[in-house]
C-alpha cells in the first residue's frame, strides 16, 4: 500500500495533468489539441495500449512508466472532451471504475463469500457483470 506522502504527491500531480490538459484545450490553447475528437484521437489511444502491451513483454519497466502515462493522457483528454461537451467528466470516469471495482468484488468489499482462487474471482466477475448488463438493458 501507498504512504500518505505518495498519495498527495501522486494527487498533487494527476491535479496538475488535468490543469495542463484543460490549459491545452482552452482559448488560445494549443491548435493541435483543439481540434481533437473522440474518433480522431482513437488511433493514438489503441497506439499507445498497444506500447503499453510491448513493454510488458519485453519487461521495460522504465519505458512501460512512460508508456502508462501516455495512455492516461488518453483518458484524461478523452475526459476533457466530454466535458467540453457537457456529457460527463474525469471524476465521474474515477467514480465510475471505483465504484465497478468494489460491484465486482463482494468477496474483498461487501458480505459476499469469501473466494479462494483466481477463476472463482473470474466467474464472480462475469456473473456480475451479466446481471448489471441486463440490468442497463431494462432502462
Amino acid at each position: 500500500m501507498k504512504t500518505s506522502r505518495v498519495r498527495a504527491c501522486a494527487n498533487k500531480r494527476f491535479s496538475a495533468l488535468l490543469k495542463t490538459v484543460d490549459t491545452l484545450l482552452a482559448p488560445g490553447g494549443c491548435p493541435w489539441d483543439r481540434k481533437q475528437t473522440h474518433a480522431s484521437m482513437l488511433k493514438h489511444l489503441k497506439e499507445e495500449a498497444g506500447e503499453v502491451a510491448s513493454a510488458v513483454r519485453k519487461k521495460d519497466w522504465d519505458n512501460l512508466r512512460e508508456e502508462l502515462g501516455d495512455v492516461l493522457l488518453q483518458v484524461v483528454f478523452h475526459a476533457a472532451l466530454a466535458e467540453k461537451a457537457g456529457r460527463f467528466d474525469i471524476a465521474g470516469v474515477v467514480e465510475g471504475i471505483n465504484s465497478k471495482l468494489i460491484r465486482r468484488h463482494p468477496h474483498v468489499f461487501g458480505s459476499g463469500r469469501k473466494l479462494h482462487s483466481p477463476r472463482a474471482v473470474l466467474l464472480q466477475w462475469a456473473e456480475i457483470k451479466k446481471i448489471e448488463k441486463r440490468g442497463l438493458k431494462k432502462r
